[in-house]
């Protein structure tokens, strides 16, 4: 304990603080660290935009919307049920309002505009969420990528320093190589968890759109 108390009294707190900052370790990681930045900030950008809007899909009252739409049907008024279809701005109610469009002709050819009305909104749910996952493979590999060049500086550096070779001399390429490793997976595993969040929440709309489609199908089954 006397020894490791005189070592701790002997160091410089600036040093022992410059040891533990990472902002001072990302910096040493050279242009590879500016990449991985950019691409997590790109990850947590759709992420939040995309969970929000998958949220307020959650969120929809789809099933009093599904109830006005059974008692404007079953009273006969079709506008009515149209109209407050193309009111709903939400994939339930533009999905509803593509199917009743389609009244008058078989209902085969009813059921395939919805399912394919539902498919197209799926589409828009998912935009940029395979971005999320391209980062997530992308980071490692870039880290990867920082940890050669950080090699190969470091070796260059001991060509080129002959027989003065130090621990300082190397400190550079080797800090390089380190850090963009740790960075690329810190970075692949943000993205990866992102992603899976986000399809984890895709599901469920998905889940919700098809039960809401069969209800609609079943509503234009039931006697008037």
């Amino acid at each position: 304990m006397s020894l490791i108390n005189s070592i701790l009294l002997q160091a410089d707190p600036a040093e022992v603080a410059e040891k533990i900052s990472v902002l001072t370790l990302a910096t040493k990681g050279g242009w590879v660290m500016i990449v991985l930045v950019c691409l997590l900030v790109l990850a947590l950008y759709i992420s939040i935009e995309r969970y929000l809007v998958l949220n307020h899909a959650l969120k929809d009252d789809s099933t009093n919307f599904m109830n006005n739409i059974r008692e404007y049907v079953h009273k006969g008024d079709i506008d009515g049920a149209r109209t407050l279809a193309k009111s709903t701005d939400t994939s339930i109610g533009r999905m509803v309002a593509k199917g009743l469009s389609r009244l008058g002709r078989p209902l085969s050819d009813i059921q395939t505009a919805v399912e394919n009305e539902g498919k197209l909104e799926v589409a828009k749910l998912e935009k940029g969420v395979s971005l999320v996952a391209t980062v997530a493979s992308l980071g490692p590999m870039i880290g990867f990528l920082g940890t050669v060049t950080g090699m190969v500086k470091a070796f260059q550096d001991m060509a080129h320093a002959g027989n003065n070779i130090d621990i300082q001399l190397l400190s550079t390429g080797i800090y390089e190589a380190m850090v963009t490793t740790i960075g690329g997976l810190i970075v692949g595993i943000i993205a990866y968890f992102l992603y899976n969040l986000l399809v984890s929440r895709i599901n469920k709309v998905v889940m919700e759109l098809e039960v809401r489609s069969m209800q609609f199908m079943d509503l234009l089954h039931e006697p008037a």
